[in-house]
């Protein structure tokens, strides 16, 4: 039998374990990618590693989502960034040149690599064909010094897509449909490959978009075929030595398939507030806005960016509408300036936002109270914009620009003749914002800036664990809920003591109070717990708190692995019912934990008022021993001594 994509990376890169689906197994990584966001925690953690340079390929360090610079944090943390790059044999991307996801596609990303980043969209590399996936930073940090990264060997989704997309249709409508059926719960465990004759009509920065926003189904990662599309593209970019054929076997096995007729899709609109509460656009057509936001790692490509300037081209944006656009790189900005694209924008009435993450994180242009927004971004959370009371709108490019234009939520297929955009045969290459590390690395000071704390470290796991319910949540909390972003807060991550106090506020303000009163205790979560970004504050911070366990119905996989790495327990109830057994306030304490933990895979505990709880690990005989050491950095100075 033949192996599908999936299937050959993984095989060309395992360590360890056997590729059955459920079982752990752990594979070589050949690329790492950081953002300023995540990366000061995770070149901390490299550093306490004690490992003088990174033993991967390759590994780039981006500055993207924290570059609105109203005090001294964001830039200090930009300069010992670079500074611990050129130290360390890291790639250093300057502010400016552009989101992470887009760049590295643009330049850096190679078919059939594994690459681990520590955000969770670094599926985009999917579209390149790579095995690429989101993870916390420490996990990044120990694949830097060259360790495996351990992960549960996913089922394989065969997306197989027949047909082509009709006009004023696109790529963002592909994932939005997927999303619709099958939920933001319904990619867990799972890796998508997408196949079948209609992934030839697609070009890389089509599937780039469907890649990036496979994040939100909790998938582990998705990825396309490296084929005559993707040497376009490769050629196109300077990187032709690069590319290679990689496709699935005609035999090819899959746990499932999917099959999505392209020809039968329509425009498609997420709406407030998850990226899986899904409906056709003539549903909501005539919703008026107030503002239109295009750009972010999932739509900001120069296809993407000129097909909106040839929307924008001879109309103007309305007068009740703010239309903000980031393209995504540096190089898609030269190359829209250059090609008139960008002026025309400009004289719609569109304000040009620079090439980084900006409003998606937060970071900048917050709708005004109880607005609606249109966007063509990847995630619409409550209060994410930076608008508690905001109603965020999920949509392609055209649908976006066209709705700028009208006021209203318009459905682009009843406006004007379809327009076209041509990939250019060579892109504009400028590779000068990004900076190689240091020839004399013995040279460097590493520079850190007064908001730069030391690492906080959490100690080895005692024998009874005893605490209160510090907080009871429900399902689907996203790890914006747990950890916000925003420009008041993302300034902070590299100070773990200062940011604590912003755990779960937009929940419960009083929470990092009483987990300090109480010395910290439980979380009570429902299903999902955990979604969306990769960001490891939202575990590092409650165990700066003093959180011992988090028990749920069901966890998200980064965030899961986050409270592993950081030496909270992750527990399930055995009986989802059991969740109404608990109250916030109640106590639980859990006897001979270190036995329980290793003897299997039930924890009885007991609440303060005589209940029993049953509940259920799903951990690894290595997760048992990090939780034991008191986390994953612990483990690993251990394990190297």
């Amino acid at each position: 039998m033949g192996q599908n994509i999936v299937q050959k990376v993984i095989s060309s890169h395992l360590v360890s374990g056997n590729m059955n689906a459920g079982e752990e197994i752990a594979i070589r990584i050949d690329q790492t990618l950081t953002q300023d966001a995540t990366g000061t925690m995770a070149y901390l953690q490299f550093e306490a590693m004690g490992i003088p340079k990174v033993k991967t390929e390759l590994s780039v360090s981006y500055v993207d989502h924290n570059t609105l610079q109203t005090g001294f944090e964001n830039a200090d943390d930009h300069r010992f960034l670079q500074t611990i790059a050129a130290k360390h044999g890291v790639y250093f991307s300057k502010p400016g040149n552009g989101i992470c996801h887009q760049v590295h596609l643009e330049r850096f990303g190679i078919p059939g690599k594994t690459m681990l980043g520590s955000d969770s969209h670094t599926p985009t590399g999917g579209g390149i064909g790579m095995i690429a996936i989101g993870a916390g930073g420490l996990d990044v940090a120990v694949a830097m010094g060259g360790g495996p990264f351990y992960l549960n060997m996913p089922k394989v989704v065969l997306v197989r897509l027949k047909g082509k997309l009709k006009p004023w249709v696109s790529a963002k409508d592909i994932i939005l449909e997927l999303l619709r059926r099958l939920t933001v719960k319904g990619g867990v465990g799972k890796m998508f490959e997408y196949g079948g004759e209609g992934v030839k009509t697609l070009s890389v920065p089509e599937r780039a978009t469907i890649t990036n926003m496979g994040a939100e189904l909790g998938a582990t990662t998705s990825i396309f075929p490296s084929d005559d599309a993707t040497k376009v593209f490769m050629t196109a970019q300077g990187r032709a030595k690069q590319w290679k054929r990689l496709e699935a076997d005609k035999d090819a096995p899959y746990d499932e398939v999917i099959d999505i007729d392209l020809s039968r899709l329509v425009p498609l609109v997420a709406q407030p507030h998850s990226p899986d509460k899904v409906a056709e656009i003539k549903a909501i057509e005539g919703l008026k806005i107030n503002q239109a936001a295009i750009g972010s790692c999932t739509n900001s490509s120069y296809k993407d960016m000129t097909t909106v300037s040839k929307i924008l081209k001879g109309r103007k944006v309305h007068p009740d509408v703010s239309l903000v656009i980031s393209p995504g790189s540096k190089q898609v900005l030269n190359m829209i300036s250059k090609s008139g694209a960008l002026s025309d924008m400009l004289t719609a009435g569109a304000r040009i936002l620079e090439t980084a993450c900006g409003p998606c994180i937060g970071m900048g242009q917050a709708p005004s109270s109880a607005a609606v927004s249109v966007r063509t971004y990847n995630r619409n959370f409550e209060g994410r914009s930076g608008t508690p009371d905001a109603g965020v709108y999920l949509l392609s490019p055209e649908t976006a620009a066209f709705s700028a234009i009208k006021g209203v939520i318009t459905d682009p297929r009843k406006i004007g003749k379809p327009v076209k955009v041509m990939m250019p045969k060579k892109f504009i290459i400028d590779d000068s914002m990004v900076i190689p590390p240091s020839r004399h690395p013995d040279n460097v000071e590493v520079v850190r800036g007064p908001n730069i704390k030391p690492l906080p470290r959490k100690e080895p796991l005692a024998d009874t664990m005893t605490g209160s319910v510090i907080l009871k949540v429900g399902d689907n909390i996203t790890t914006d809920h747990i950890m916000p972003a925003g420009a008041k807060i993302l300034p902070l991550r590299s100070n773990i003591p200062a940011i604590a106090e912003h755990v779960f506020e937009r929940v419960d303000p009083e929470f990092a109070k009483r987990a300090k009163a109480n010395n910290g205790g439980f979380i009570i979560g429902g299903s999902n717990y955990g979604q969306g970004s990769s960001r490891e504050h939202a575990a590092l911070a409650p165990m700066y708190l003093g959180i011992k366990a988090v028990i749920t119905k069901s966890f998200a996989r980064i965030h899961y692995a986050n409270l592993v790495n950081f030496g909270i327990i992750p527990l399930v109830f055995s009986s989802e019912s059991d969740y109404d057994l608990v109250s916030q306030g109640d106590t639980i304490e859990i006897q001979g934990i270190k036995a329980q933990i290793r003897d299997g895979n039930t924890i009885h505990a007991r609440t303060g008022s005589g209940k029993e709880l049953v509940l259920r690990h799903s951990l690894t005989p290595r997760q048992v021993d990090i939780i034991i050491a008191g986390g994953l950095l612990n483990y690993t100075v251990k394990n190297n001594a």
